[in-house]
């Protein structure tokens, strides 16, 4: 194992599939029901739970029911009072139930399609801007088809509207492969994501704004100059005592770059005090009125 992180190129190629495979899991994530389009958000949890609409469709002798049940943040629940084969898998956000009805007889169930996975890369998001809101296109698997050899695959299409007060669901077509809905809610009308704390819209407290970015950058300024200035003394006595090591074979006290100048400052910094100190004593007997000769 400590052979293979020696070698460069399978060390890359197995961070390169750890990425993929992380990448891969974040795309198979249940949908939760928040969507993020640009700087425009939406919280759909609002709408949870399990909603159902159906259309009737009358074709003598019988009355054909399509039945669609479908939850935007969470899987389809299995019921056991209905038979397993007249339900959806588990892992379904939409089903999609066809029932033929004949007076006098019970009634039969003939297609139960899957219309949207739960993973958060089924579902493909869209703005819409007259009237605003936002299209839901959710991906499901494929489902045989009556007049092709190929399966179809199915998609379920939300189309939600932002309104202040929550409507009835409006099944508006299905043509074998896109199940098309509407709905008004309020989970429709997209907000922007607050602004961060101390900062003000250009309208606001006047000239407040610039002031804090310049005391910021200023203050950023010196911060990166004294980090600099760190990092150089660290560059210079590490290089400096590699320098006495491998030339002169120095150790201890003997490493320190320049040792006889850092040996000086002391008394160089004693002399300045001293000469700064003789330069004012003269300034503050002179305001006695004597000067000494």
């Amino acid at each position: 194992m400590m052979a293979l992180f020696r070698h460069p190129i399978p060390r890359l190629v197995l961070l390169t599939l750890l990425s993929a495979l992380a990448a891969a899991q974040d795309d198979s994530k249940p949908f939760d029901c928040h969507l993020t389009l640009g700087d425009l958000k939406y919280d759909l949890t609002s709408l949870g739970g399990e909603h159902s609409v159906a259309r009737e469709v009358s074709v003598p002798p019988t009355v054909l029911e399509d039945r669609v049940t479908f939850n935007l943040c969470a899987d389809l629940e299995r019921k056991s009072d209905v038979p397993s084969e007249d339900q959806c898998p588990e892992g379904t956000r939409a089903c999609l139930v066809r029932t033929n009805r004949k007076e006098g007889q019970p009634d039969r169930v003939f297609s139960v399609i899957p219309l949207a996975n739960n993973t958060a890369d089924a579902v493909t998001p869209s703005a819409l801007s007259s009237p605003k809101g936002v299209e839901l296109t959710f991906a499901g698997p494929s489902y045989p088809s009556a007049v092709n050899a190929d399966p179809i695959p199915q998609f379920f299409h939300l189309k939600l509207l932002c309104a202040t007060e929550t409507s009835d669901i409006n099944y508006t077509s299905y043509d074998g492969k896109d199940l098309r809905l509407e709905w008004s809610a309020p989970a429709g009308c997209p907000f922007s994501s607050p602004p961060d704390e101390g900062e003000k819209k250009p309208d606001e407290g006047g000239d407040s704004g610039s002031g804090g970015e310049e005391e910021e950058a200023v203050g950023s300024g010196l911060g990166y100059f004294f980090l600099i200035l760190l990092l150089a003394f660290v560059a210079y006595f590490g290089l400096g005592a590699y320098y006495n090591y491998s030339t002169y074979g120095a150790t201890g006290a003997d490493l320190i770059p320049h040792r006889d100048f850092w040996r000086e400052v002391p008394y160089m910094l004693r002399d300045v005090v001293s000469h700064l100190c003789s330069a004012v004593r003269p300034r503050q007997a002179s305001r006695g009125g004597y000067i000494a000769v």
